[in-house]
This record gives C-alpha cells, sequence and structure tokens, in this order.
C-alpha cells in the first residue's frame, strides 16, 4: 500500500513545514539514503523528474505506450489485476517507475516499457503530470462488501496515519492513494509486500501487514476499493 521511506518526519517538523519543496526534499533524500546500490539506475533520476514541470499534453501522447495494459484512461483492469492511474498522485507515479527502472520495486512487465531511453525524467514527469490531472472513470473492481466495518477498523487504526483518513495519499511522502483502487490490485499488492515480494516496501508496513491474517488483508482492500475518489488540490 506504500512506498518506501525509512521513517516518518519528526513530528515537530511536521507541524512547522508549510513548504512542499521543502517536504518533497527532505522525503525524497530520505528514501534515496535508505535505497539499495543499483547499477541500473542513477539515485538523481527521480529528484529530476520530480523538480520538472510535467507537459499533460506530451504526457497524453506518451501514455499511448501503456494503454495496453492501463487502458486509454487508465483505469486499469479490475480482474488482471492492473491499477487504475487516473488521479493518482504525479509524485506516487515518478516514485514507482523510477523504483521499477531501477530494480527497486519488482515488476517484471514494466521493465522494458521504463528502462534506458524509454523513458528519461521528462518523459516521466509529463506522464505523471497528465495521469494526476485526469478524470478518474471506468468501472472499478470492487471486493465482495462483506466485511467493511471491520476494513475500515484496521485501515483507520494501522493505515490513515500514511495514506490519509480517506485513502487520498500524501503526496509530499509518496504514499499513494488508495481509495477507490481495484480490489485484487490492492489485495495483491499488499500480499506482496507481506510476503517480501514487492522489492520496495516500508520495512514498517512489511511487519505490519505480517501480522494480518488473509481475512484482515482482504478486509481493508474490500473496504479501500468501496472509497470515493478523493478530490486532490490541482
Amino acid at each position: 500500500m506504500s512506498v518506501p521511506h525509512a521513517c516518518h518526519p519528526p513530528a515537530r517538523l511536521k507541524r512547522s513545514w508549510t513548504s512542499r519543496r521543502c517536504l518533497v526534499s527532505w522525503v525524497a533524500t530520505l528514501a534515496l539514503s535508505s535505497l539499495p546500490a543499483v547499477a541500473a539506475d542513477p539515485p538523481d533520476s527521480l529528484m529530476a523528474a520530480l523538480t520538472l514541470q510535467g507537459d499533460p499534453a506530451r504526457g497524453k501522447a506518451a501514455f499511448d505506450n501503456c494503454i495496453g495494459c492501463h487502458r486509454k484512461d487508465a483505469s486499469g483492469r479490475a480482474a488482471d489485476p492492473i491499477p487504475r492511474l487516473s488521479g493518482q498522485h504525479a509524485s506516487v507515479i515518478i516514485k514507482q517507475v523510477s523504483d521499477i527502472r531501477g530494480g527497486r520495486r519488482i515488476n517484471d512487465p514494466m521493465k522494458p516499457y521504463v528502462d534506458g531511453a524509454a523513458m528519461d525524467a521528462q518523459t516521466l514527469a509529463d506522464i505523471a503530470g497528465y495521469l494526476q490531472a485526469l478524470p478518474m472513470s471506468g468501472t472499478l473492481g470492487k471486493g465482495p462488501g462483506t466485511d467493511l466495518e471491520r476494513g475500515k477498523s484496521l485501515f483507520e487504526r494501522d493505515c490513515a496515519g500514511c495514506h490519509g483518513a480517506r485513502g487520498e495519499g500524501i503526496a509530499e511522502a509518496f504514499h499513494p492513494m488508495l481509495a477507490a483502487q481495484h480490489y485484487r490490485y490492492l489485495l495483491r499488492e499488499m500480499q506482496l509486500i507481506r510476503d517480501g515480494n514487492r522489492g520496495n516496501s516500508n520495512p514498517a508496513m512489511v511487519q505490519l501487514v505480517k501480522t494480518y491474517p488473509p481475512a484482515d488483508l482482504e478486509a481493508v482492500a474490500d473496504y479501500l476499493s468501496q472509497l470515493p475518489p478523493s478530490v486532490k488540490p490541482r
């Protein structure tokens, strides 16, 4: 459910930070300093994309290479499962693509699309800006709706601190919006995190979800899939 960084910003700093640039710089520096060395991707590539202004028009054209899996409207696929990307924070998309390119997140099907010249920093910034601004459409793959109170309770207790009270995520900390995401995708990713097979998972989250029995993972994924998409400032 989350992209990694070593720890949360100290509370006294969170209260005093009003600059988004300051927060992005602190979290990104911390995240990069905690990552293993990977020769395939220089550590400054993420920062380069974060500091560039994305062009949604160019991003739309570049995203044509992705529609075979993620669909033209970026709604993803509920059954495969492939995530909905429309409306996702640009910083999250940049971070995850950079992690896949650098081998920090394991996603072999995407590697050919993001390696080398296939995805430079400006193209990544353009696509991320386009997707963040894209209205959410398409059919969402929701869960069975059988244990939503349990899912809500677990999410509010264990997940909302990083992913927001409404599952809206925290762009400045690279925490993805989880609300209105496909149920099967959410469940698969939590299982990968639990089993250590995602690669770039926050170590604290790995330890947390290891304590969840399968029914609890299903309840949280179900609850999140039922939430309405959050409206974020552009």
